[in-house]
């Protein structure tokens, strides 16, 4: 991706958050310099749990295809995990545009909740996770949508309008992307680590490939090791 193209998609869905009343934390809008500097002072935290904006078209250069908007508002670490103390979950904001697919993927370790904060129906395609933790194309998928179990075929789309959530644990397949138009998705999970903890069906990466055409507006968590370091 282009650096001038991240930089309008942080604009353009920086609008479409706020437009349902949901305002970024003030760290989202530091300049790269600003971060730089808290980051080395009272900020680390920032960088080291990889918090803020995330845009990725898994490496395809096909975002409008093939893609999705986060921001990561709050994450715990692996220290807390093991000491069972402490931030022990993640919370992200995100955005699945109008037949934007987000991927074929599953995790090891991340439990999460897939929420309809608004905008149009948020569909998500499903699979139950084989013992070998491939894909099982013969077992029914049972999940939880806001307390409730719904169970469904294989490889069958569930729909979430508004307001409605799925809970999605590790033995989840699951791809998704908006219907009929852009949906703003809220994450509630565990703590969470892209880097490791992101299994996809189809070879491609997490992270996008940046060109750098213009200065970033914003830094992108995956601009912190070479950025921030």
């Amino acid at each position: 991706m282009k650096r001038t193209e991240v930089n309008d998609i942080i604009e353009a869905s920086d609008a479409f958050i706020r437009s349902f009343g949901y305002i970024l934390p003030p760290f989202a809008y530091w300049s790269p310099d600003e971060l730089k500097a808290r980051v080395g002072s009272d900020s680390a935290m920032i960088r080291d749990h990889a918090l803020g904006w995330d845009i990725t078209d898994y490496g395809q250069g096909k975002f409008a295809d093939l893609g999705l908007f986060l921001f990561t508002v709050r994450n715990g670490s692996a220290a807390n995990v093991k000491s069972g103390m402490g931030m022990l979950y993640a919370e992200k904001i995100m955005i699945s545009r109008q037949n934007q697919i987000s991927p074929m993927h599953r995790h090891n370790l991340k439990t999460e909740d897939i929420i309809n904060k608004g905008g149009a129906t948020l569909v998500l395609e499903l699979f139950k996770a084989a013992p070998d933790g491939s894909i099982d194309e013969t077992a029914r998928v049972r999940v939880r949508t806001d307390g409730s179990w719904r169970e469904q075929a294989p490889g069958a789309h569930l729909a979430l309008a508004p307001g409605e959530s799925v809970t999605l644990e590790p033995d989840c397949w699951h791809a998704f992307w908006g219907e009929d138009g852009d949906v703003l998705i809220g994450e509630v999970s565990n703590v969470n680590d892209d880097r490791t903890d992101n299994i996809f069906r189809d070879p491609i990466g997490r992270f996008s490939a940046i060109e750098e055409d213009t200065a970033p507006k914003h830094l992108l968590v995956s601009d912190y090791d070479n950025w921030l370091r």
